[in-house]
């Protein structure tokens, strides 16, 4: 049995084509919605052509269970194993040049005099980023963030309100990019130092229409096409 496969149950009607496996018993079906579940392979059979029949269930159903005892293997409810299969991060076309962002969207963008505010760091490249968001205190720095982002995608970090600014105002976001399970081009490490203008979160033409949201938001660029926008 593998990926691509086309699979019938042997308990139940039904089937779809395997979409990938979590450790040595379980196999992840995916039925033509797309939505994938996760069944005993000894509860499946491969088939060819033809489609996903009933007629020999109960035979080879029989024949599934006289494997199990006569390997003396406990059987696991599938709800029971942790998922260990990841679809791997579709790159993009012209994403292996680095870009990141950080951003500001307002929660209700309508009531902007009252609304509160998201802060977002988006990852727009085929690299994964190890980041940290920090903003300044006097001569010192607090953490307020730390993780990782993965390929063209985006992190939520916090919510904040308008009393929150003040500790805002200078803000940096450090971080080294890298891929998983292939060979890839080094980048250095990014330390963006950021000057938020607070005033414009009173401003409604600020925010602005983007990419990355639905919602009109305010975006400083980190670093765009392998070129840092804000440097120390």
């Amino acid at each position: 049995m593998k990926i691509g496969d086309k699979v019938r149950f042997l308990s139940e009607v039904g089937g779809g084509k395997v979409a990938g496996f979590q450790g040595k018993n379980i196999v992840l079906v995916e039925d033509e919605d797309g939505f994938q579940m996760p069944m005993m392979i000894n509860e499946v059979v491969v088939v060819g052509k033809e489609n996903y029949e009933t007629s020999r269930m109960v035979e080879q159903k029989a024949k599934a269970r006289q494997t199990i005892e006569e390997e003396e293997e406990p059987e696991i409810e599938p709800a029971d194993r942790p998922i260990t299969f990841k679809a791997k991060p579709e790159e993009r076309k012209g994403g292996d040049k680095l870009s990141a962002f950080l951003a500001f969207v307002p929660m209700e963008i309508k009531e902007l005099s009252q609304s509160r505010f998201e802060t977002y760091l988006v990852n727009d490249s085929n690299y994964y980023l190890r980041y940290v968001y920090m903003t300044a205190e006097g001569s010192a720095w607090k953490l307020r963030a730390e993780g990782e982002i993965e390929p063209n995608c985006k992190e939520f970090i916090e919510e904040f309100g308008r009393e929150d600014l003040n500790d805002m105002e200078h803000c940096c976001v450090q971080f080294i990019a890298y891929k998983r399970d292939k060979h890839y081009l080094l980048k250095s490490p990014v330390n963006a130092q950021v000057r938020v203008d607070t005033v414009k979160f009173y401003k409604l033409h600020a925010f602005c229409e983007n990419d990355f949201f639905e919602q009109p938001a305010l975006i400083y660029t980190l670093i765009e096409n392998d070129v840092q926008k804000v440097k120390l």
